[in-house]
């Protein structure tokens, strides 16, 4: 009987009980410690359930849900343990990190969007690349309760995914095999990832020439 049920169960089945579990757990691991590309496995997820559609019409729709949930939680995890960094009088490892993320020029521009718009800026902040932990560390520095943040953030996590899985049905709507759809969907989120960084790397040799 157990062969036999387990027969009955389809390869997209077992693969999506173990992907939206590993997706969750990667997003909030890239959250809390942002070194892992969530933008890049929210929208290879995206391609994938995209050729699934046949077979399971709402898988978009739970990368949708899993993915959004992941980062809303992350954040609000990174951001508590912020808050008792701030509290410390030795502060903490993971505020340290938030800091070193946040260079002196971005945190400032943060703290003003923040005084002009308040949690509002938090949804872009989730959109722009690199422009999280700088925001996050504004409203740490400006005390801001974990209940507000978390009204802002919601949003924040929501136009987040909604934007990655959008790049990956993009690319899962160009090619037959989601392979390769996975690798354009990785590719424009490394272009989008990079851009900002070399932006301000090309920016200040420009400068010169704009002034003569």
């Amino acid at each position: 009987m157990i062969l036999a049920a387990a027969a009955q169960v389809s390869p997209d089945s077992t693969q999506q009980a173990v992907g939206y579990p590993s997706l969750f757990l990667l997003v909030v691991v890239g959250a809390l410690v942002p070194v892992v590309p969530t933008g890049a496995l929210v929208s290879s997820a995206a391609v994938v359930a995209f050729h699934q559609t046949d077979t399971s019409p709402f898988a978009l729709l739970i990368v949708f849900g899993v993915a959004s949930l992941a980062a809303f939680c992350g954040d609000i995890g990174l951001y508590w343990l912020g808050q008792r960094g701030m509290r410390s009088r030795n502060g903490s490892r993971w505020l340290e990190a938030i800091r070193d993320r946040a260079p002196e020029e971005r945190l400032a521009r943060a703290q003003d969007k923040l005084r002009d718009h308040g949690v509002l800026v938090l949804v872009l902040s989730r959109l722009v690349p690199a422009g999280r932990l700088p925001v996050m560390l504004a409203c740490l520095l400006a005390g801001m309760p974990l209940r507000r943040f978390a009204r802002g953030n919601l949003p924040a996590c929501l136009a987040w995914a909604v934007t990655y899985q959008l790049i990956g049905i993009l690319g899962g709507s160009l090619f037959r095999e989601p392979w390769q759809g996975v690798a354009l969907a990785v590719g424009l989120t490394v272009v989008i990832s990079a851009a900002p960084a070399l932006w301000r790397r090309l920016r200040p040799r420009a400068a010169p020439s704009e002034r003569a």
